[in-house]
């Protein structure tokens, strides 16, 4: 399963969506690519493969970063937390 995150500009959580191939993931982070590129939808719609009823619509010019990732069963064992930054307590 992999993962596609969304940041948006002044909020500090992320929009995911899944997709169960690279292929299918590296489309959906491409259209988001070529839309943030081109401004072209203003409106994205994205759904998700694992949550068939979830449907994500954002405004292109509000997305500040993308990421993909493979969802791995160790990242949540390890009690790591998905997205683009860690936090760090080490002193």
């Amino acid at each position: 399963m992999f993962i596609i995150d969304l940041a948006l500009k002044n909020t500090p959580s992320m929009l995911s969506v899944q997709r169960k191939t690279l292929e299918d993931a590296k489309a959906v982070y491409q259209q988001i690519l070529d839309a943030l590129r081109n401004g072209n939808p203003t409106l994205l719609e994205i759904t998700c493969e694992q949550q068939p009823e979830k449907t994500i619509g954002v405004l292109v010019s509000e997305i500040s970063a993308v990421q993909m990732s493979e969802k791995s069963s160790t990242g949540a064992a390890s009690g790591k937390a998905p997205g683009f930054f860690a936090i760090s307590s080490a002193e």
